[in-house]
């Protein structure tokens, strides 16, 4: 005989409805959800039943749909630059992290436009303060680092070497590296030998529990095995995988490798790593960011005349794509700029026309199309991985890049439901915070940018739960036989306004029926 757990609130809130005030679970399943006194009456003859009662609201689990574990991980362990005002606190921040921690040195989140300075730091300023061990700090769009000189003599940068394919080294006025690089030029200290990953499965497994207290019980997982912007922090497929007994998460790895080889092992690692992980596809990249003028446009930035970006998408990402959909999986390819949106809708286009079935084929970010590609997105039905939170970041200087006519399609969530595409919903942490209450709010009141393409409560926690659930694969949430994937959160996240919202408290969270210990604290270290 079963026993059952029987939750219940004040209310049940599914996007589209409220569904009674209570859940009732057995195994591991959702049994049924309805009023508490009726679900009691529907118990089977001599089953056994625990209750119990939250003053909130039971709401399905929330998915963040594009995170980096990994990179977020090493956020909360290595030096947030987030809240640094001048360059004085970066290199504050960073002697407290090198202080805490031996080996690479690492920071995130650095957003120049907020520092006194208005410029990125040099080498020579991070070797004021670190200068004997290698020390790599990332722009928070994570297409920019900048390096000190321990970490440039590590990887054998100096002023005779090229920039590499698709990447740039920044240089002063006598040839010699600044410390800023760019894009793929990265890849060159981040893959140097001698630069060891600064994060554990055990501080992986913590992170995750974080993530768990936000109510977030699934993610797609963006995944490296060693190469790329992060690929000092090592294998990350290895890493999460060693991680899964700690992860009480569900997580869907969309794995971006550099050959078939690679491909095979990380599907192979992630398939055996537990009921909880799986290997949902492959990532692949199609442009870089707005933020370091990389996102591949059709018309140059208007802060940046003659800059049109940096398209990457090419053959063999395109192999991988077919390589991934053959095996039953998905694909994720990044598009910021409009440009490069339109390549990979060529490539959707063509794999939908083969047969394969458009909630596998997403666009990650689809931060500015042409009106034309918005359209045939939608008739596609293919999926937009959008992060909300982007709105909140860029808000002070996005026109200033593109100009106004473009900023009226840009993150333009309403119009891309309306022309039928898929629209889900992540935060790309450590890019952006991965606190999805905030990111719900900004779909709706989105930071005063383009208030035309704001989104309903409702259509907000569907691009969380319903929608999300529908592109990582598991079926639709807080259904009779769906897992019980649940959290109860303190307001009704329809009802309460978007400032409201932001204050959303989690009570509890359920993952398979089993309450969640989630780790306390919103983003960084507390």
């Amino acid at each position: 005989m079963t026993d059952f757990l029987l939750l219940s609130a004040r209310a049940v809130r599914l996007p589209d409805r409220v569904a009674g005030d209570a859940v009732m679970v057995g195994a591991d399943s959702v049994a049924a959800i309805g009023k508490r006194a009726e679900l009691r009456e529907q118990l089977p003859d001599g089953a056994t039943c625990r209750e119990e009662h939250f003053d909130g609201y039971i709401v399905p689990g929330l998915h963040d749909s594009h995170i980096h574990p990994v990179a977020y991980t090493a956020l909360l362990t290595g030096a947030p630059l987030h809240q640094a005002a001048n360059l004085t606190d970066i290199q504050q921040m960073l002697r407290e992290a090198a202080q805490r921690r031996p080996g690479l040195v690492t920071g995130s989140n650095l957003d120049e436009q907020k520092l006194a300075e208005r410029r990125l730091p040099t080498a020579s300023e991070l070797d004021a303060v670190i200068p004997d061990r290698p020390v790599i700090v990332h722009r928070y769009d994570g297409h920019l680092a900048i390096v000190n000189t321990a970490a440039l003599r590590t990887a054998g940068i100096t002023a005779r070497t090229s920039n590499p394919p698709g990447g740039v080294i920044d240089r002063d006025d006598t040839g010699e590296p600044t410390g800023v690089l760019r894009e793929t030029a990265i890849d060159l200290v981040a893959t140097a030998p001698g630069i060891e990953s600064p994060v554990s499965p055990d501080d992986v497994a913590t992170a995750m529990r974080r993530l768990a207290g936000l109510g977030i019980t699934s993610i797609g997982a963006m995944l490296r095995t060693g190469a790329g912007p992060w690929a000092h922090l090592g294998d990350e497929v290895e890493i999460v995988t060693q991680a899964a007994p700690g992860i009480p998460i569900r997580l869907h790895g969309f794995v971006a490798a550099e050959t078939f080889g690679q491909l095979d092992t990380a599907a192979e690692r992630l398939e055996n790593a537990g009921e909880t992980m799986d290997w949902a596809g492959v990532k692949r990249f199609g442009d870089g960011s707005f933020g370091s003028h990389t996102a591949a446009m059709f018309e140059a930035f208007t802060d940046l005349p003659g800059q049109t970006g940096v398209l990457r998408l090419n053959d063999h990402d395109v192999a991988m794509a077919h390589a991934a959909v053959a095996a039953g999986r998905a694909v994720a390819i990044h598009a910021i700029g409009d440009a490069a949106a339109a390549r990979v809708l060529d490539v959707f286009d063509h794999l939908v026309r083969e047969g394969v079935e458009p909630y596998r084929l997403r666009m990650e970010h689809a931060s500015v199309l042409a009106n034309a590609d918005i359209d045939r997105m939608g008739k596609l039905g293919v999926v937009a991985s959008v992060q909300p939170a982007f709105l909140g970041s860029e808000a002070g200087w996005i026109e200033q890049r593109l100009g106004r006519d473009r900023l009226l399609r840009t993150y333009a969530f309403a119009s891309l439901i309306e022309a039928g595409a898929l629209v889900v919903g992540g935060s790309d942490s450590p890019v952006e915070s991965p606190d999805p209450w905030e990111a719900m709010a900004l779909c709706q009141d989105r930071a005063g940018v383009v208030p035309a393409e704001k989104l309903s409560p409702q259509q907000a926690l569907d691009l969380y739960t319903t929608a999300a659930a529908r592109a990582l694969g598991e079926p639709e949430p807080l259904a009779n036989g769906s897992p019980a994937d649940l959290i109860v959160v303190d307001r009704d996240p329809v009802t309460c306004s978007p400032d409201e919202l932001r204050q959303t408290e989690v009570l509890a969270t359920f993952v398979g029926g089993q309450r969640v210990q989630a780790a306390s604290g919103r983003w960084w270290i507390d």
